[in-house]
């Protein structure tokens, strides 16, 4: 591990102290910050700007409309539910199917309809949610993941977090859920962070626990080598995200669907550095080349290129 650490000193390991005070504090204004803590207001910009997220079936706002659930997944085998305000994953109730008159969770587990309400209770009263303030709990559809990370990934569904800055995508990670994460693809939960190589979108380093793996810990699959799908349209989605919400360092994940393709979950203002290690690439360099760029092209795609070729260069 010092090693590891010791090598990504060497190529511009940017700490959490320097994240927050040259990047985060600097580009990103603290009005801005409501449109991404926000699910909910995230997804309705997103779809008002034509960039694809998974469907919304409902929003439940008060204890009374939780006798709606029934009303509002009635057409729906399967769904999720998340908290509008939460982070790290928690508070997410992922439903893959019914059986008689319990939901059946992506877990295995079954629980009555009345432990649903209390969980949605739960989402309520703030228990998830950033500060602990009251919450909206958000109904939707659940993605189904593309086969492509079947033999890397278990149970829950892996997602892609690329870093955009000054709406330059410069660095990527697919994150894959492992038993010790409980199916969701969070690193500090224990899921692995799988680095990808930005120019082909190839998986090649990776870490779990912040130690190098080679393989996942659950199905012994090997990780690196796996080229991500539909790759170009995806980093020009994390391009356009920099658009819809003007945050100049962000953190974009996207979910592949296997009949729907890529899908924006949710955006980030303060994204983790872990990405790095998963890369065994520092961010600083990738950083100062962006910021020493005289001018930035609009179009998405453009922006996309750029970036691929910076990680190219540095």
């Amino acid at each position: 591990m010092f090693k590891t650490w010791l090598n990504l000193r060497k190529t511009g390991i940017v700490g959490m102290n320097q994240r927050n005070a040259d990047y985060i504090s600097v580009y990103n204004r603290r009005s801005r910050f409501p449109l991404v803590d926000d699910k909910l207001q995230t997804k309705i910009l997103a779809e008002k700007a034509g960039i694809a997220v998974p469907e919304l079936y409902g929003v439940i706002e008060i204890e009374h409309d939780i006798a709606n659930l029934a009303n509002i997944i009635k057409d729906h085998e399967d769904f999720v539910i998340k908290p509008a305000h939460g982070s790290g994953g928690n508070g997410i109730c992922v439903v893959t199917g019914q059986l008689y008159d319990r939901y059946r969770l992506s877990n295995g587990n079954l629980l009555t309809q009345d432990e649903i309400a209390y969980h949605i209770s739960n989402i309520l009263s703030g228990l998830y949610s950033l500060g602990g303030q009251p919450d909206q709990a958000l109904i939707e559809y659940r993605v189904k993941f593309d086969p492509v990370f079947e033999a890397i990934s278990y149970q829950g569904v892996p997602d892609i977090r690329t870093i955009v800055f000054k709406g330059v995508p410069i660095t990527a990670m697919v994150r894959l859920p492992t038993r010790m994460s409980n199916g969701k693809a969070n690193l500090h939960q224990g899921a692995v962070g799988a680095g990808v190589d930005l120019i082909t979108g190839q998986t090649n380093s990776a870490v779990w626990q912040n130690f190098p793996v080679d393989h996942h810990p659950d199905t012994g699959a090997p990780i690196s080598g796996v080229q991500i799908p539909h790759w170009q349209k995806l980093l020009t989605l994390a391009a356009q995200c920099h658009d819809l919400v003007d945050l100049g360092y962000l953190g974009v994940d996207i979910v592949l669907d296997r009949d729907l393709g890529p899908l924006v979950l949710e955006l980030n203002a303060r994204p983790g550095l872990s990405i790095q290690i998963a890369n065994a690439k520092g961010l600083n360099k990738l950083l100062q080349a962006v910021e020493q760029l005289e001018t930035i092209p609009a179009p998405p795609q453009e922006r996309a290129a750029l970036g691929q070729a910076i990680f190219h260069k540095t």
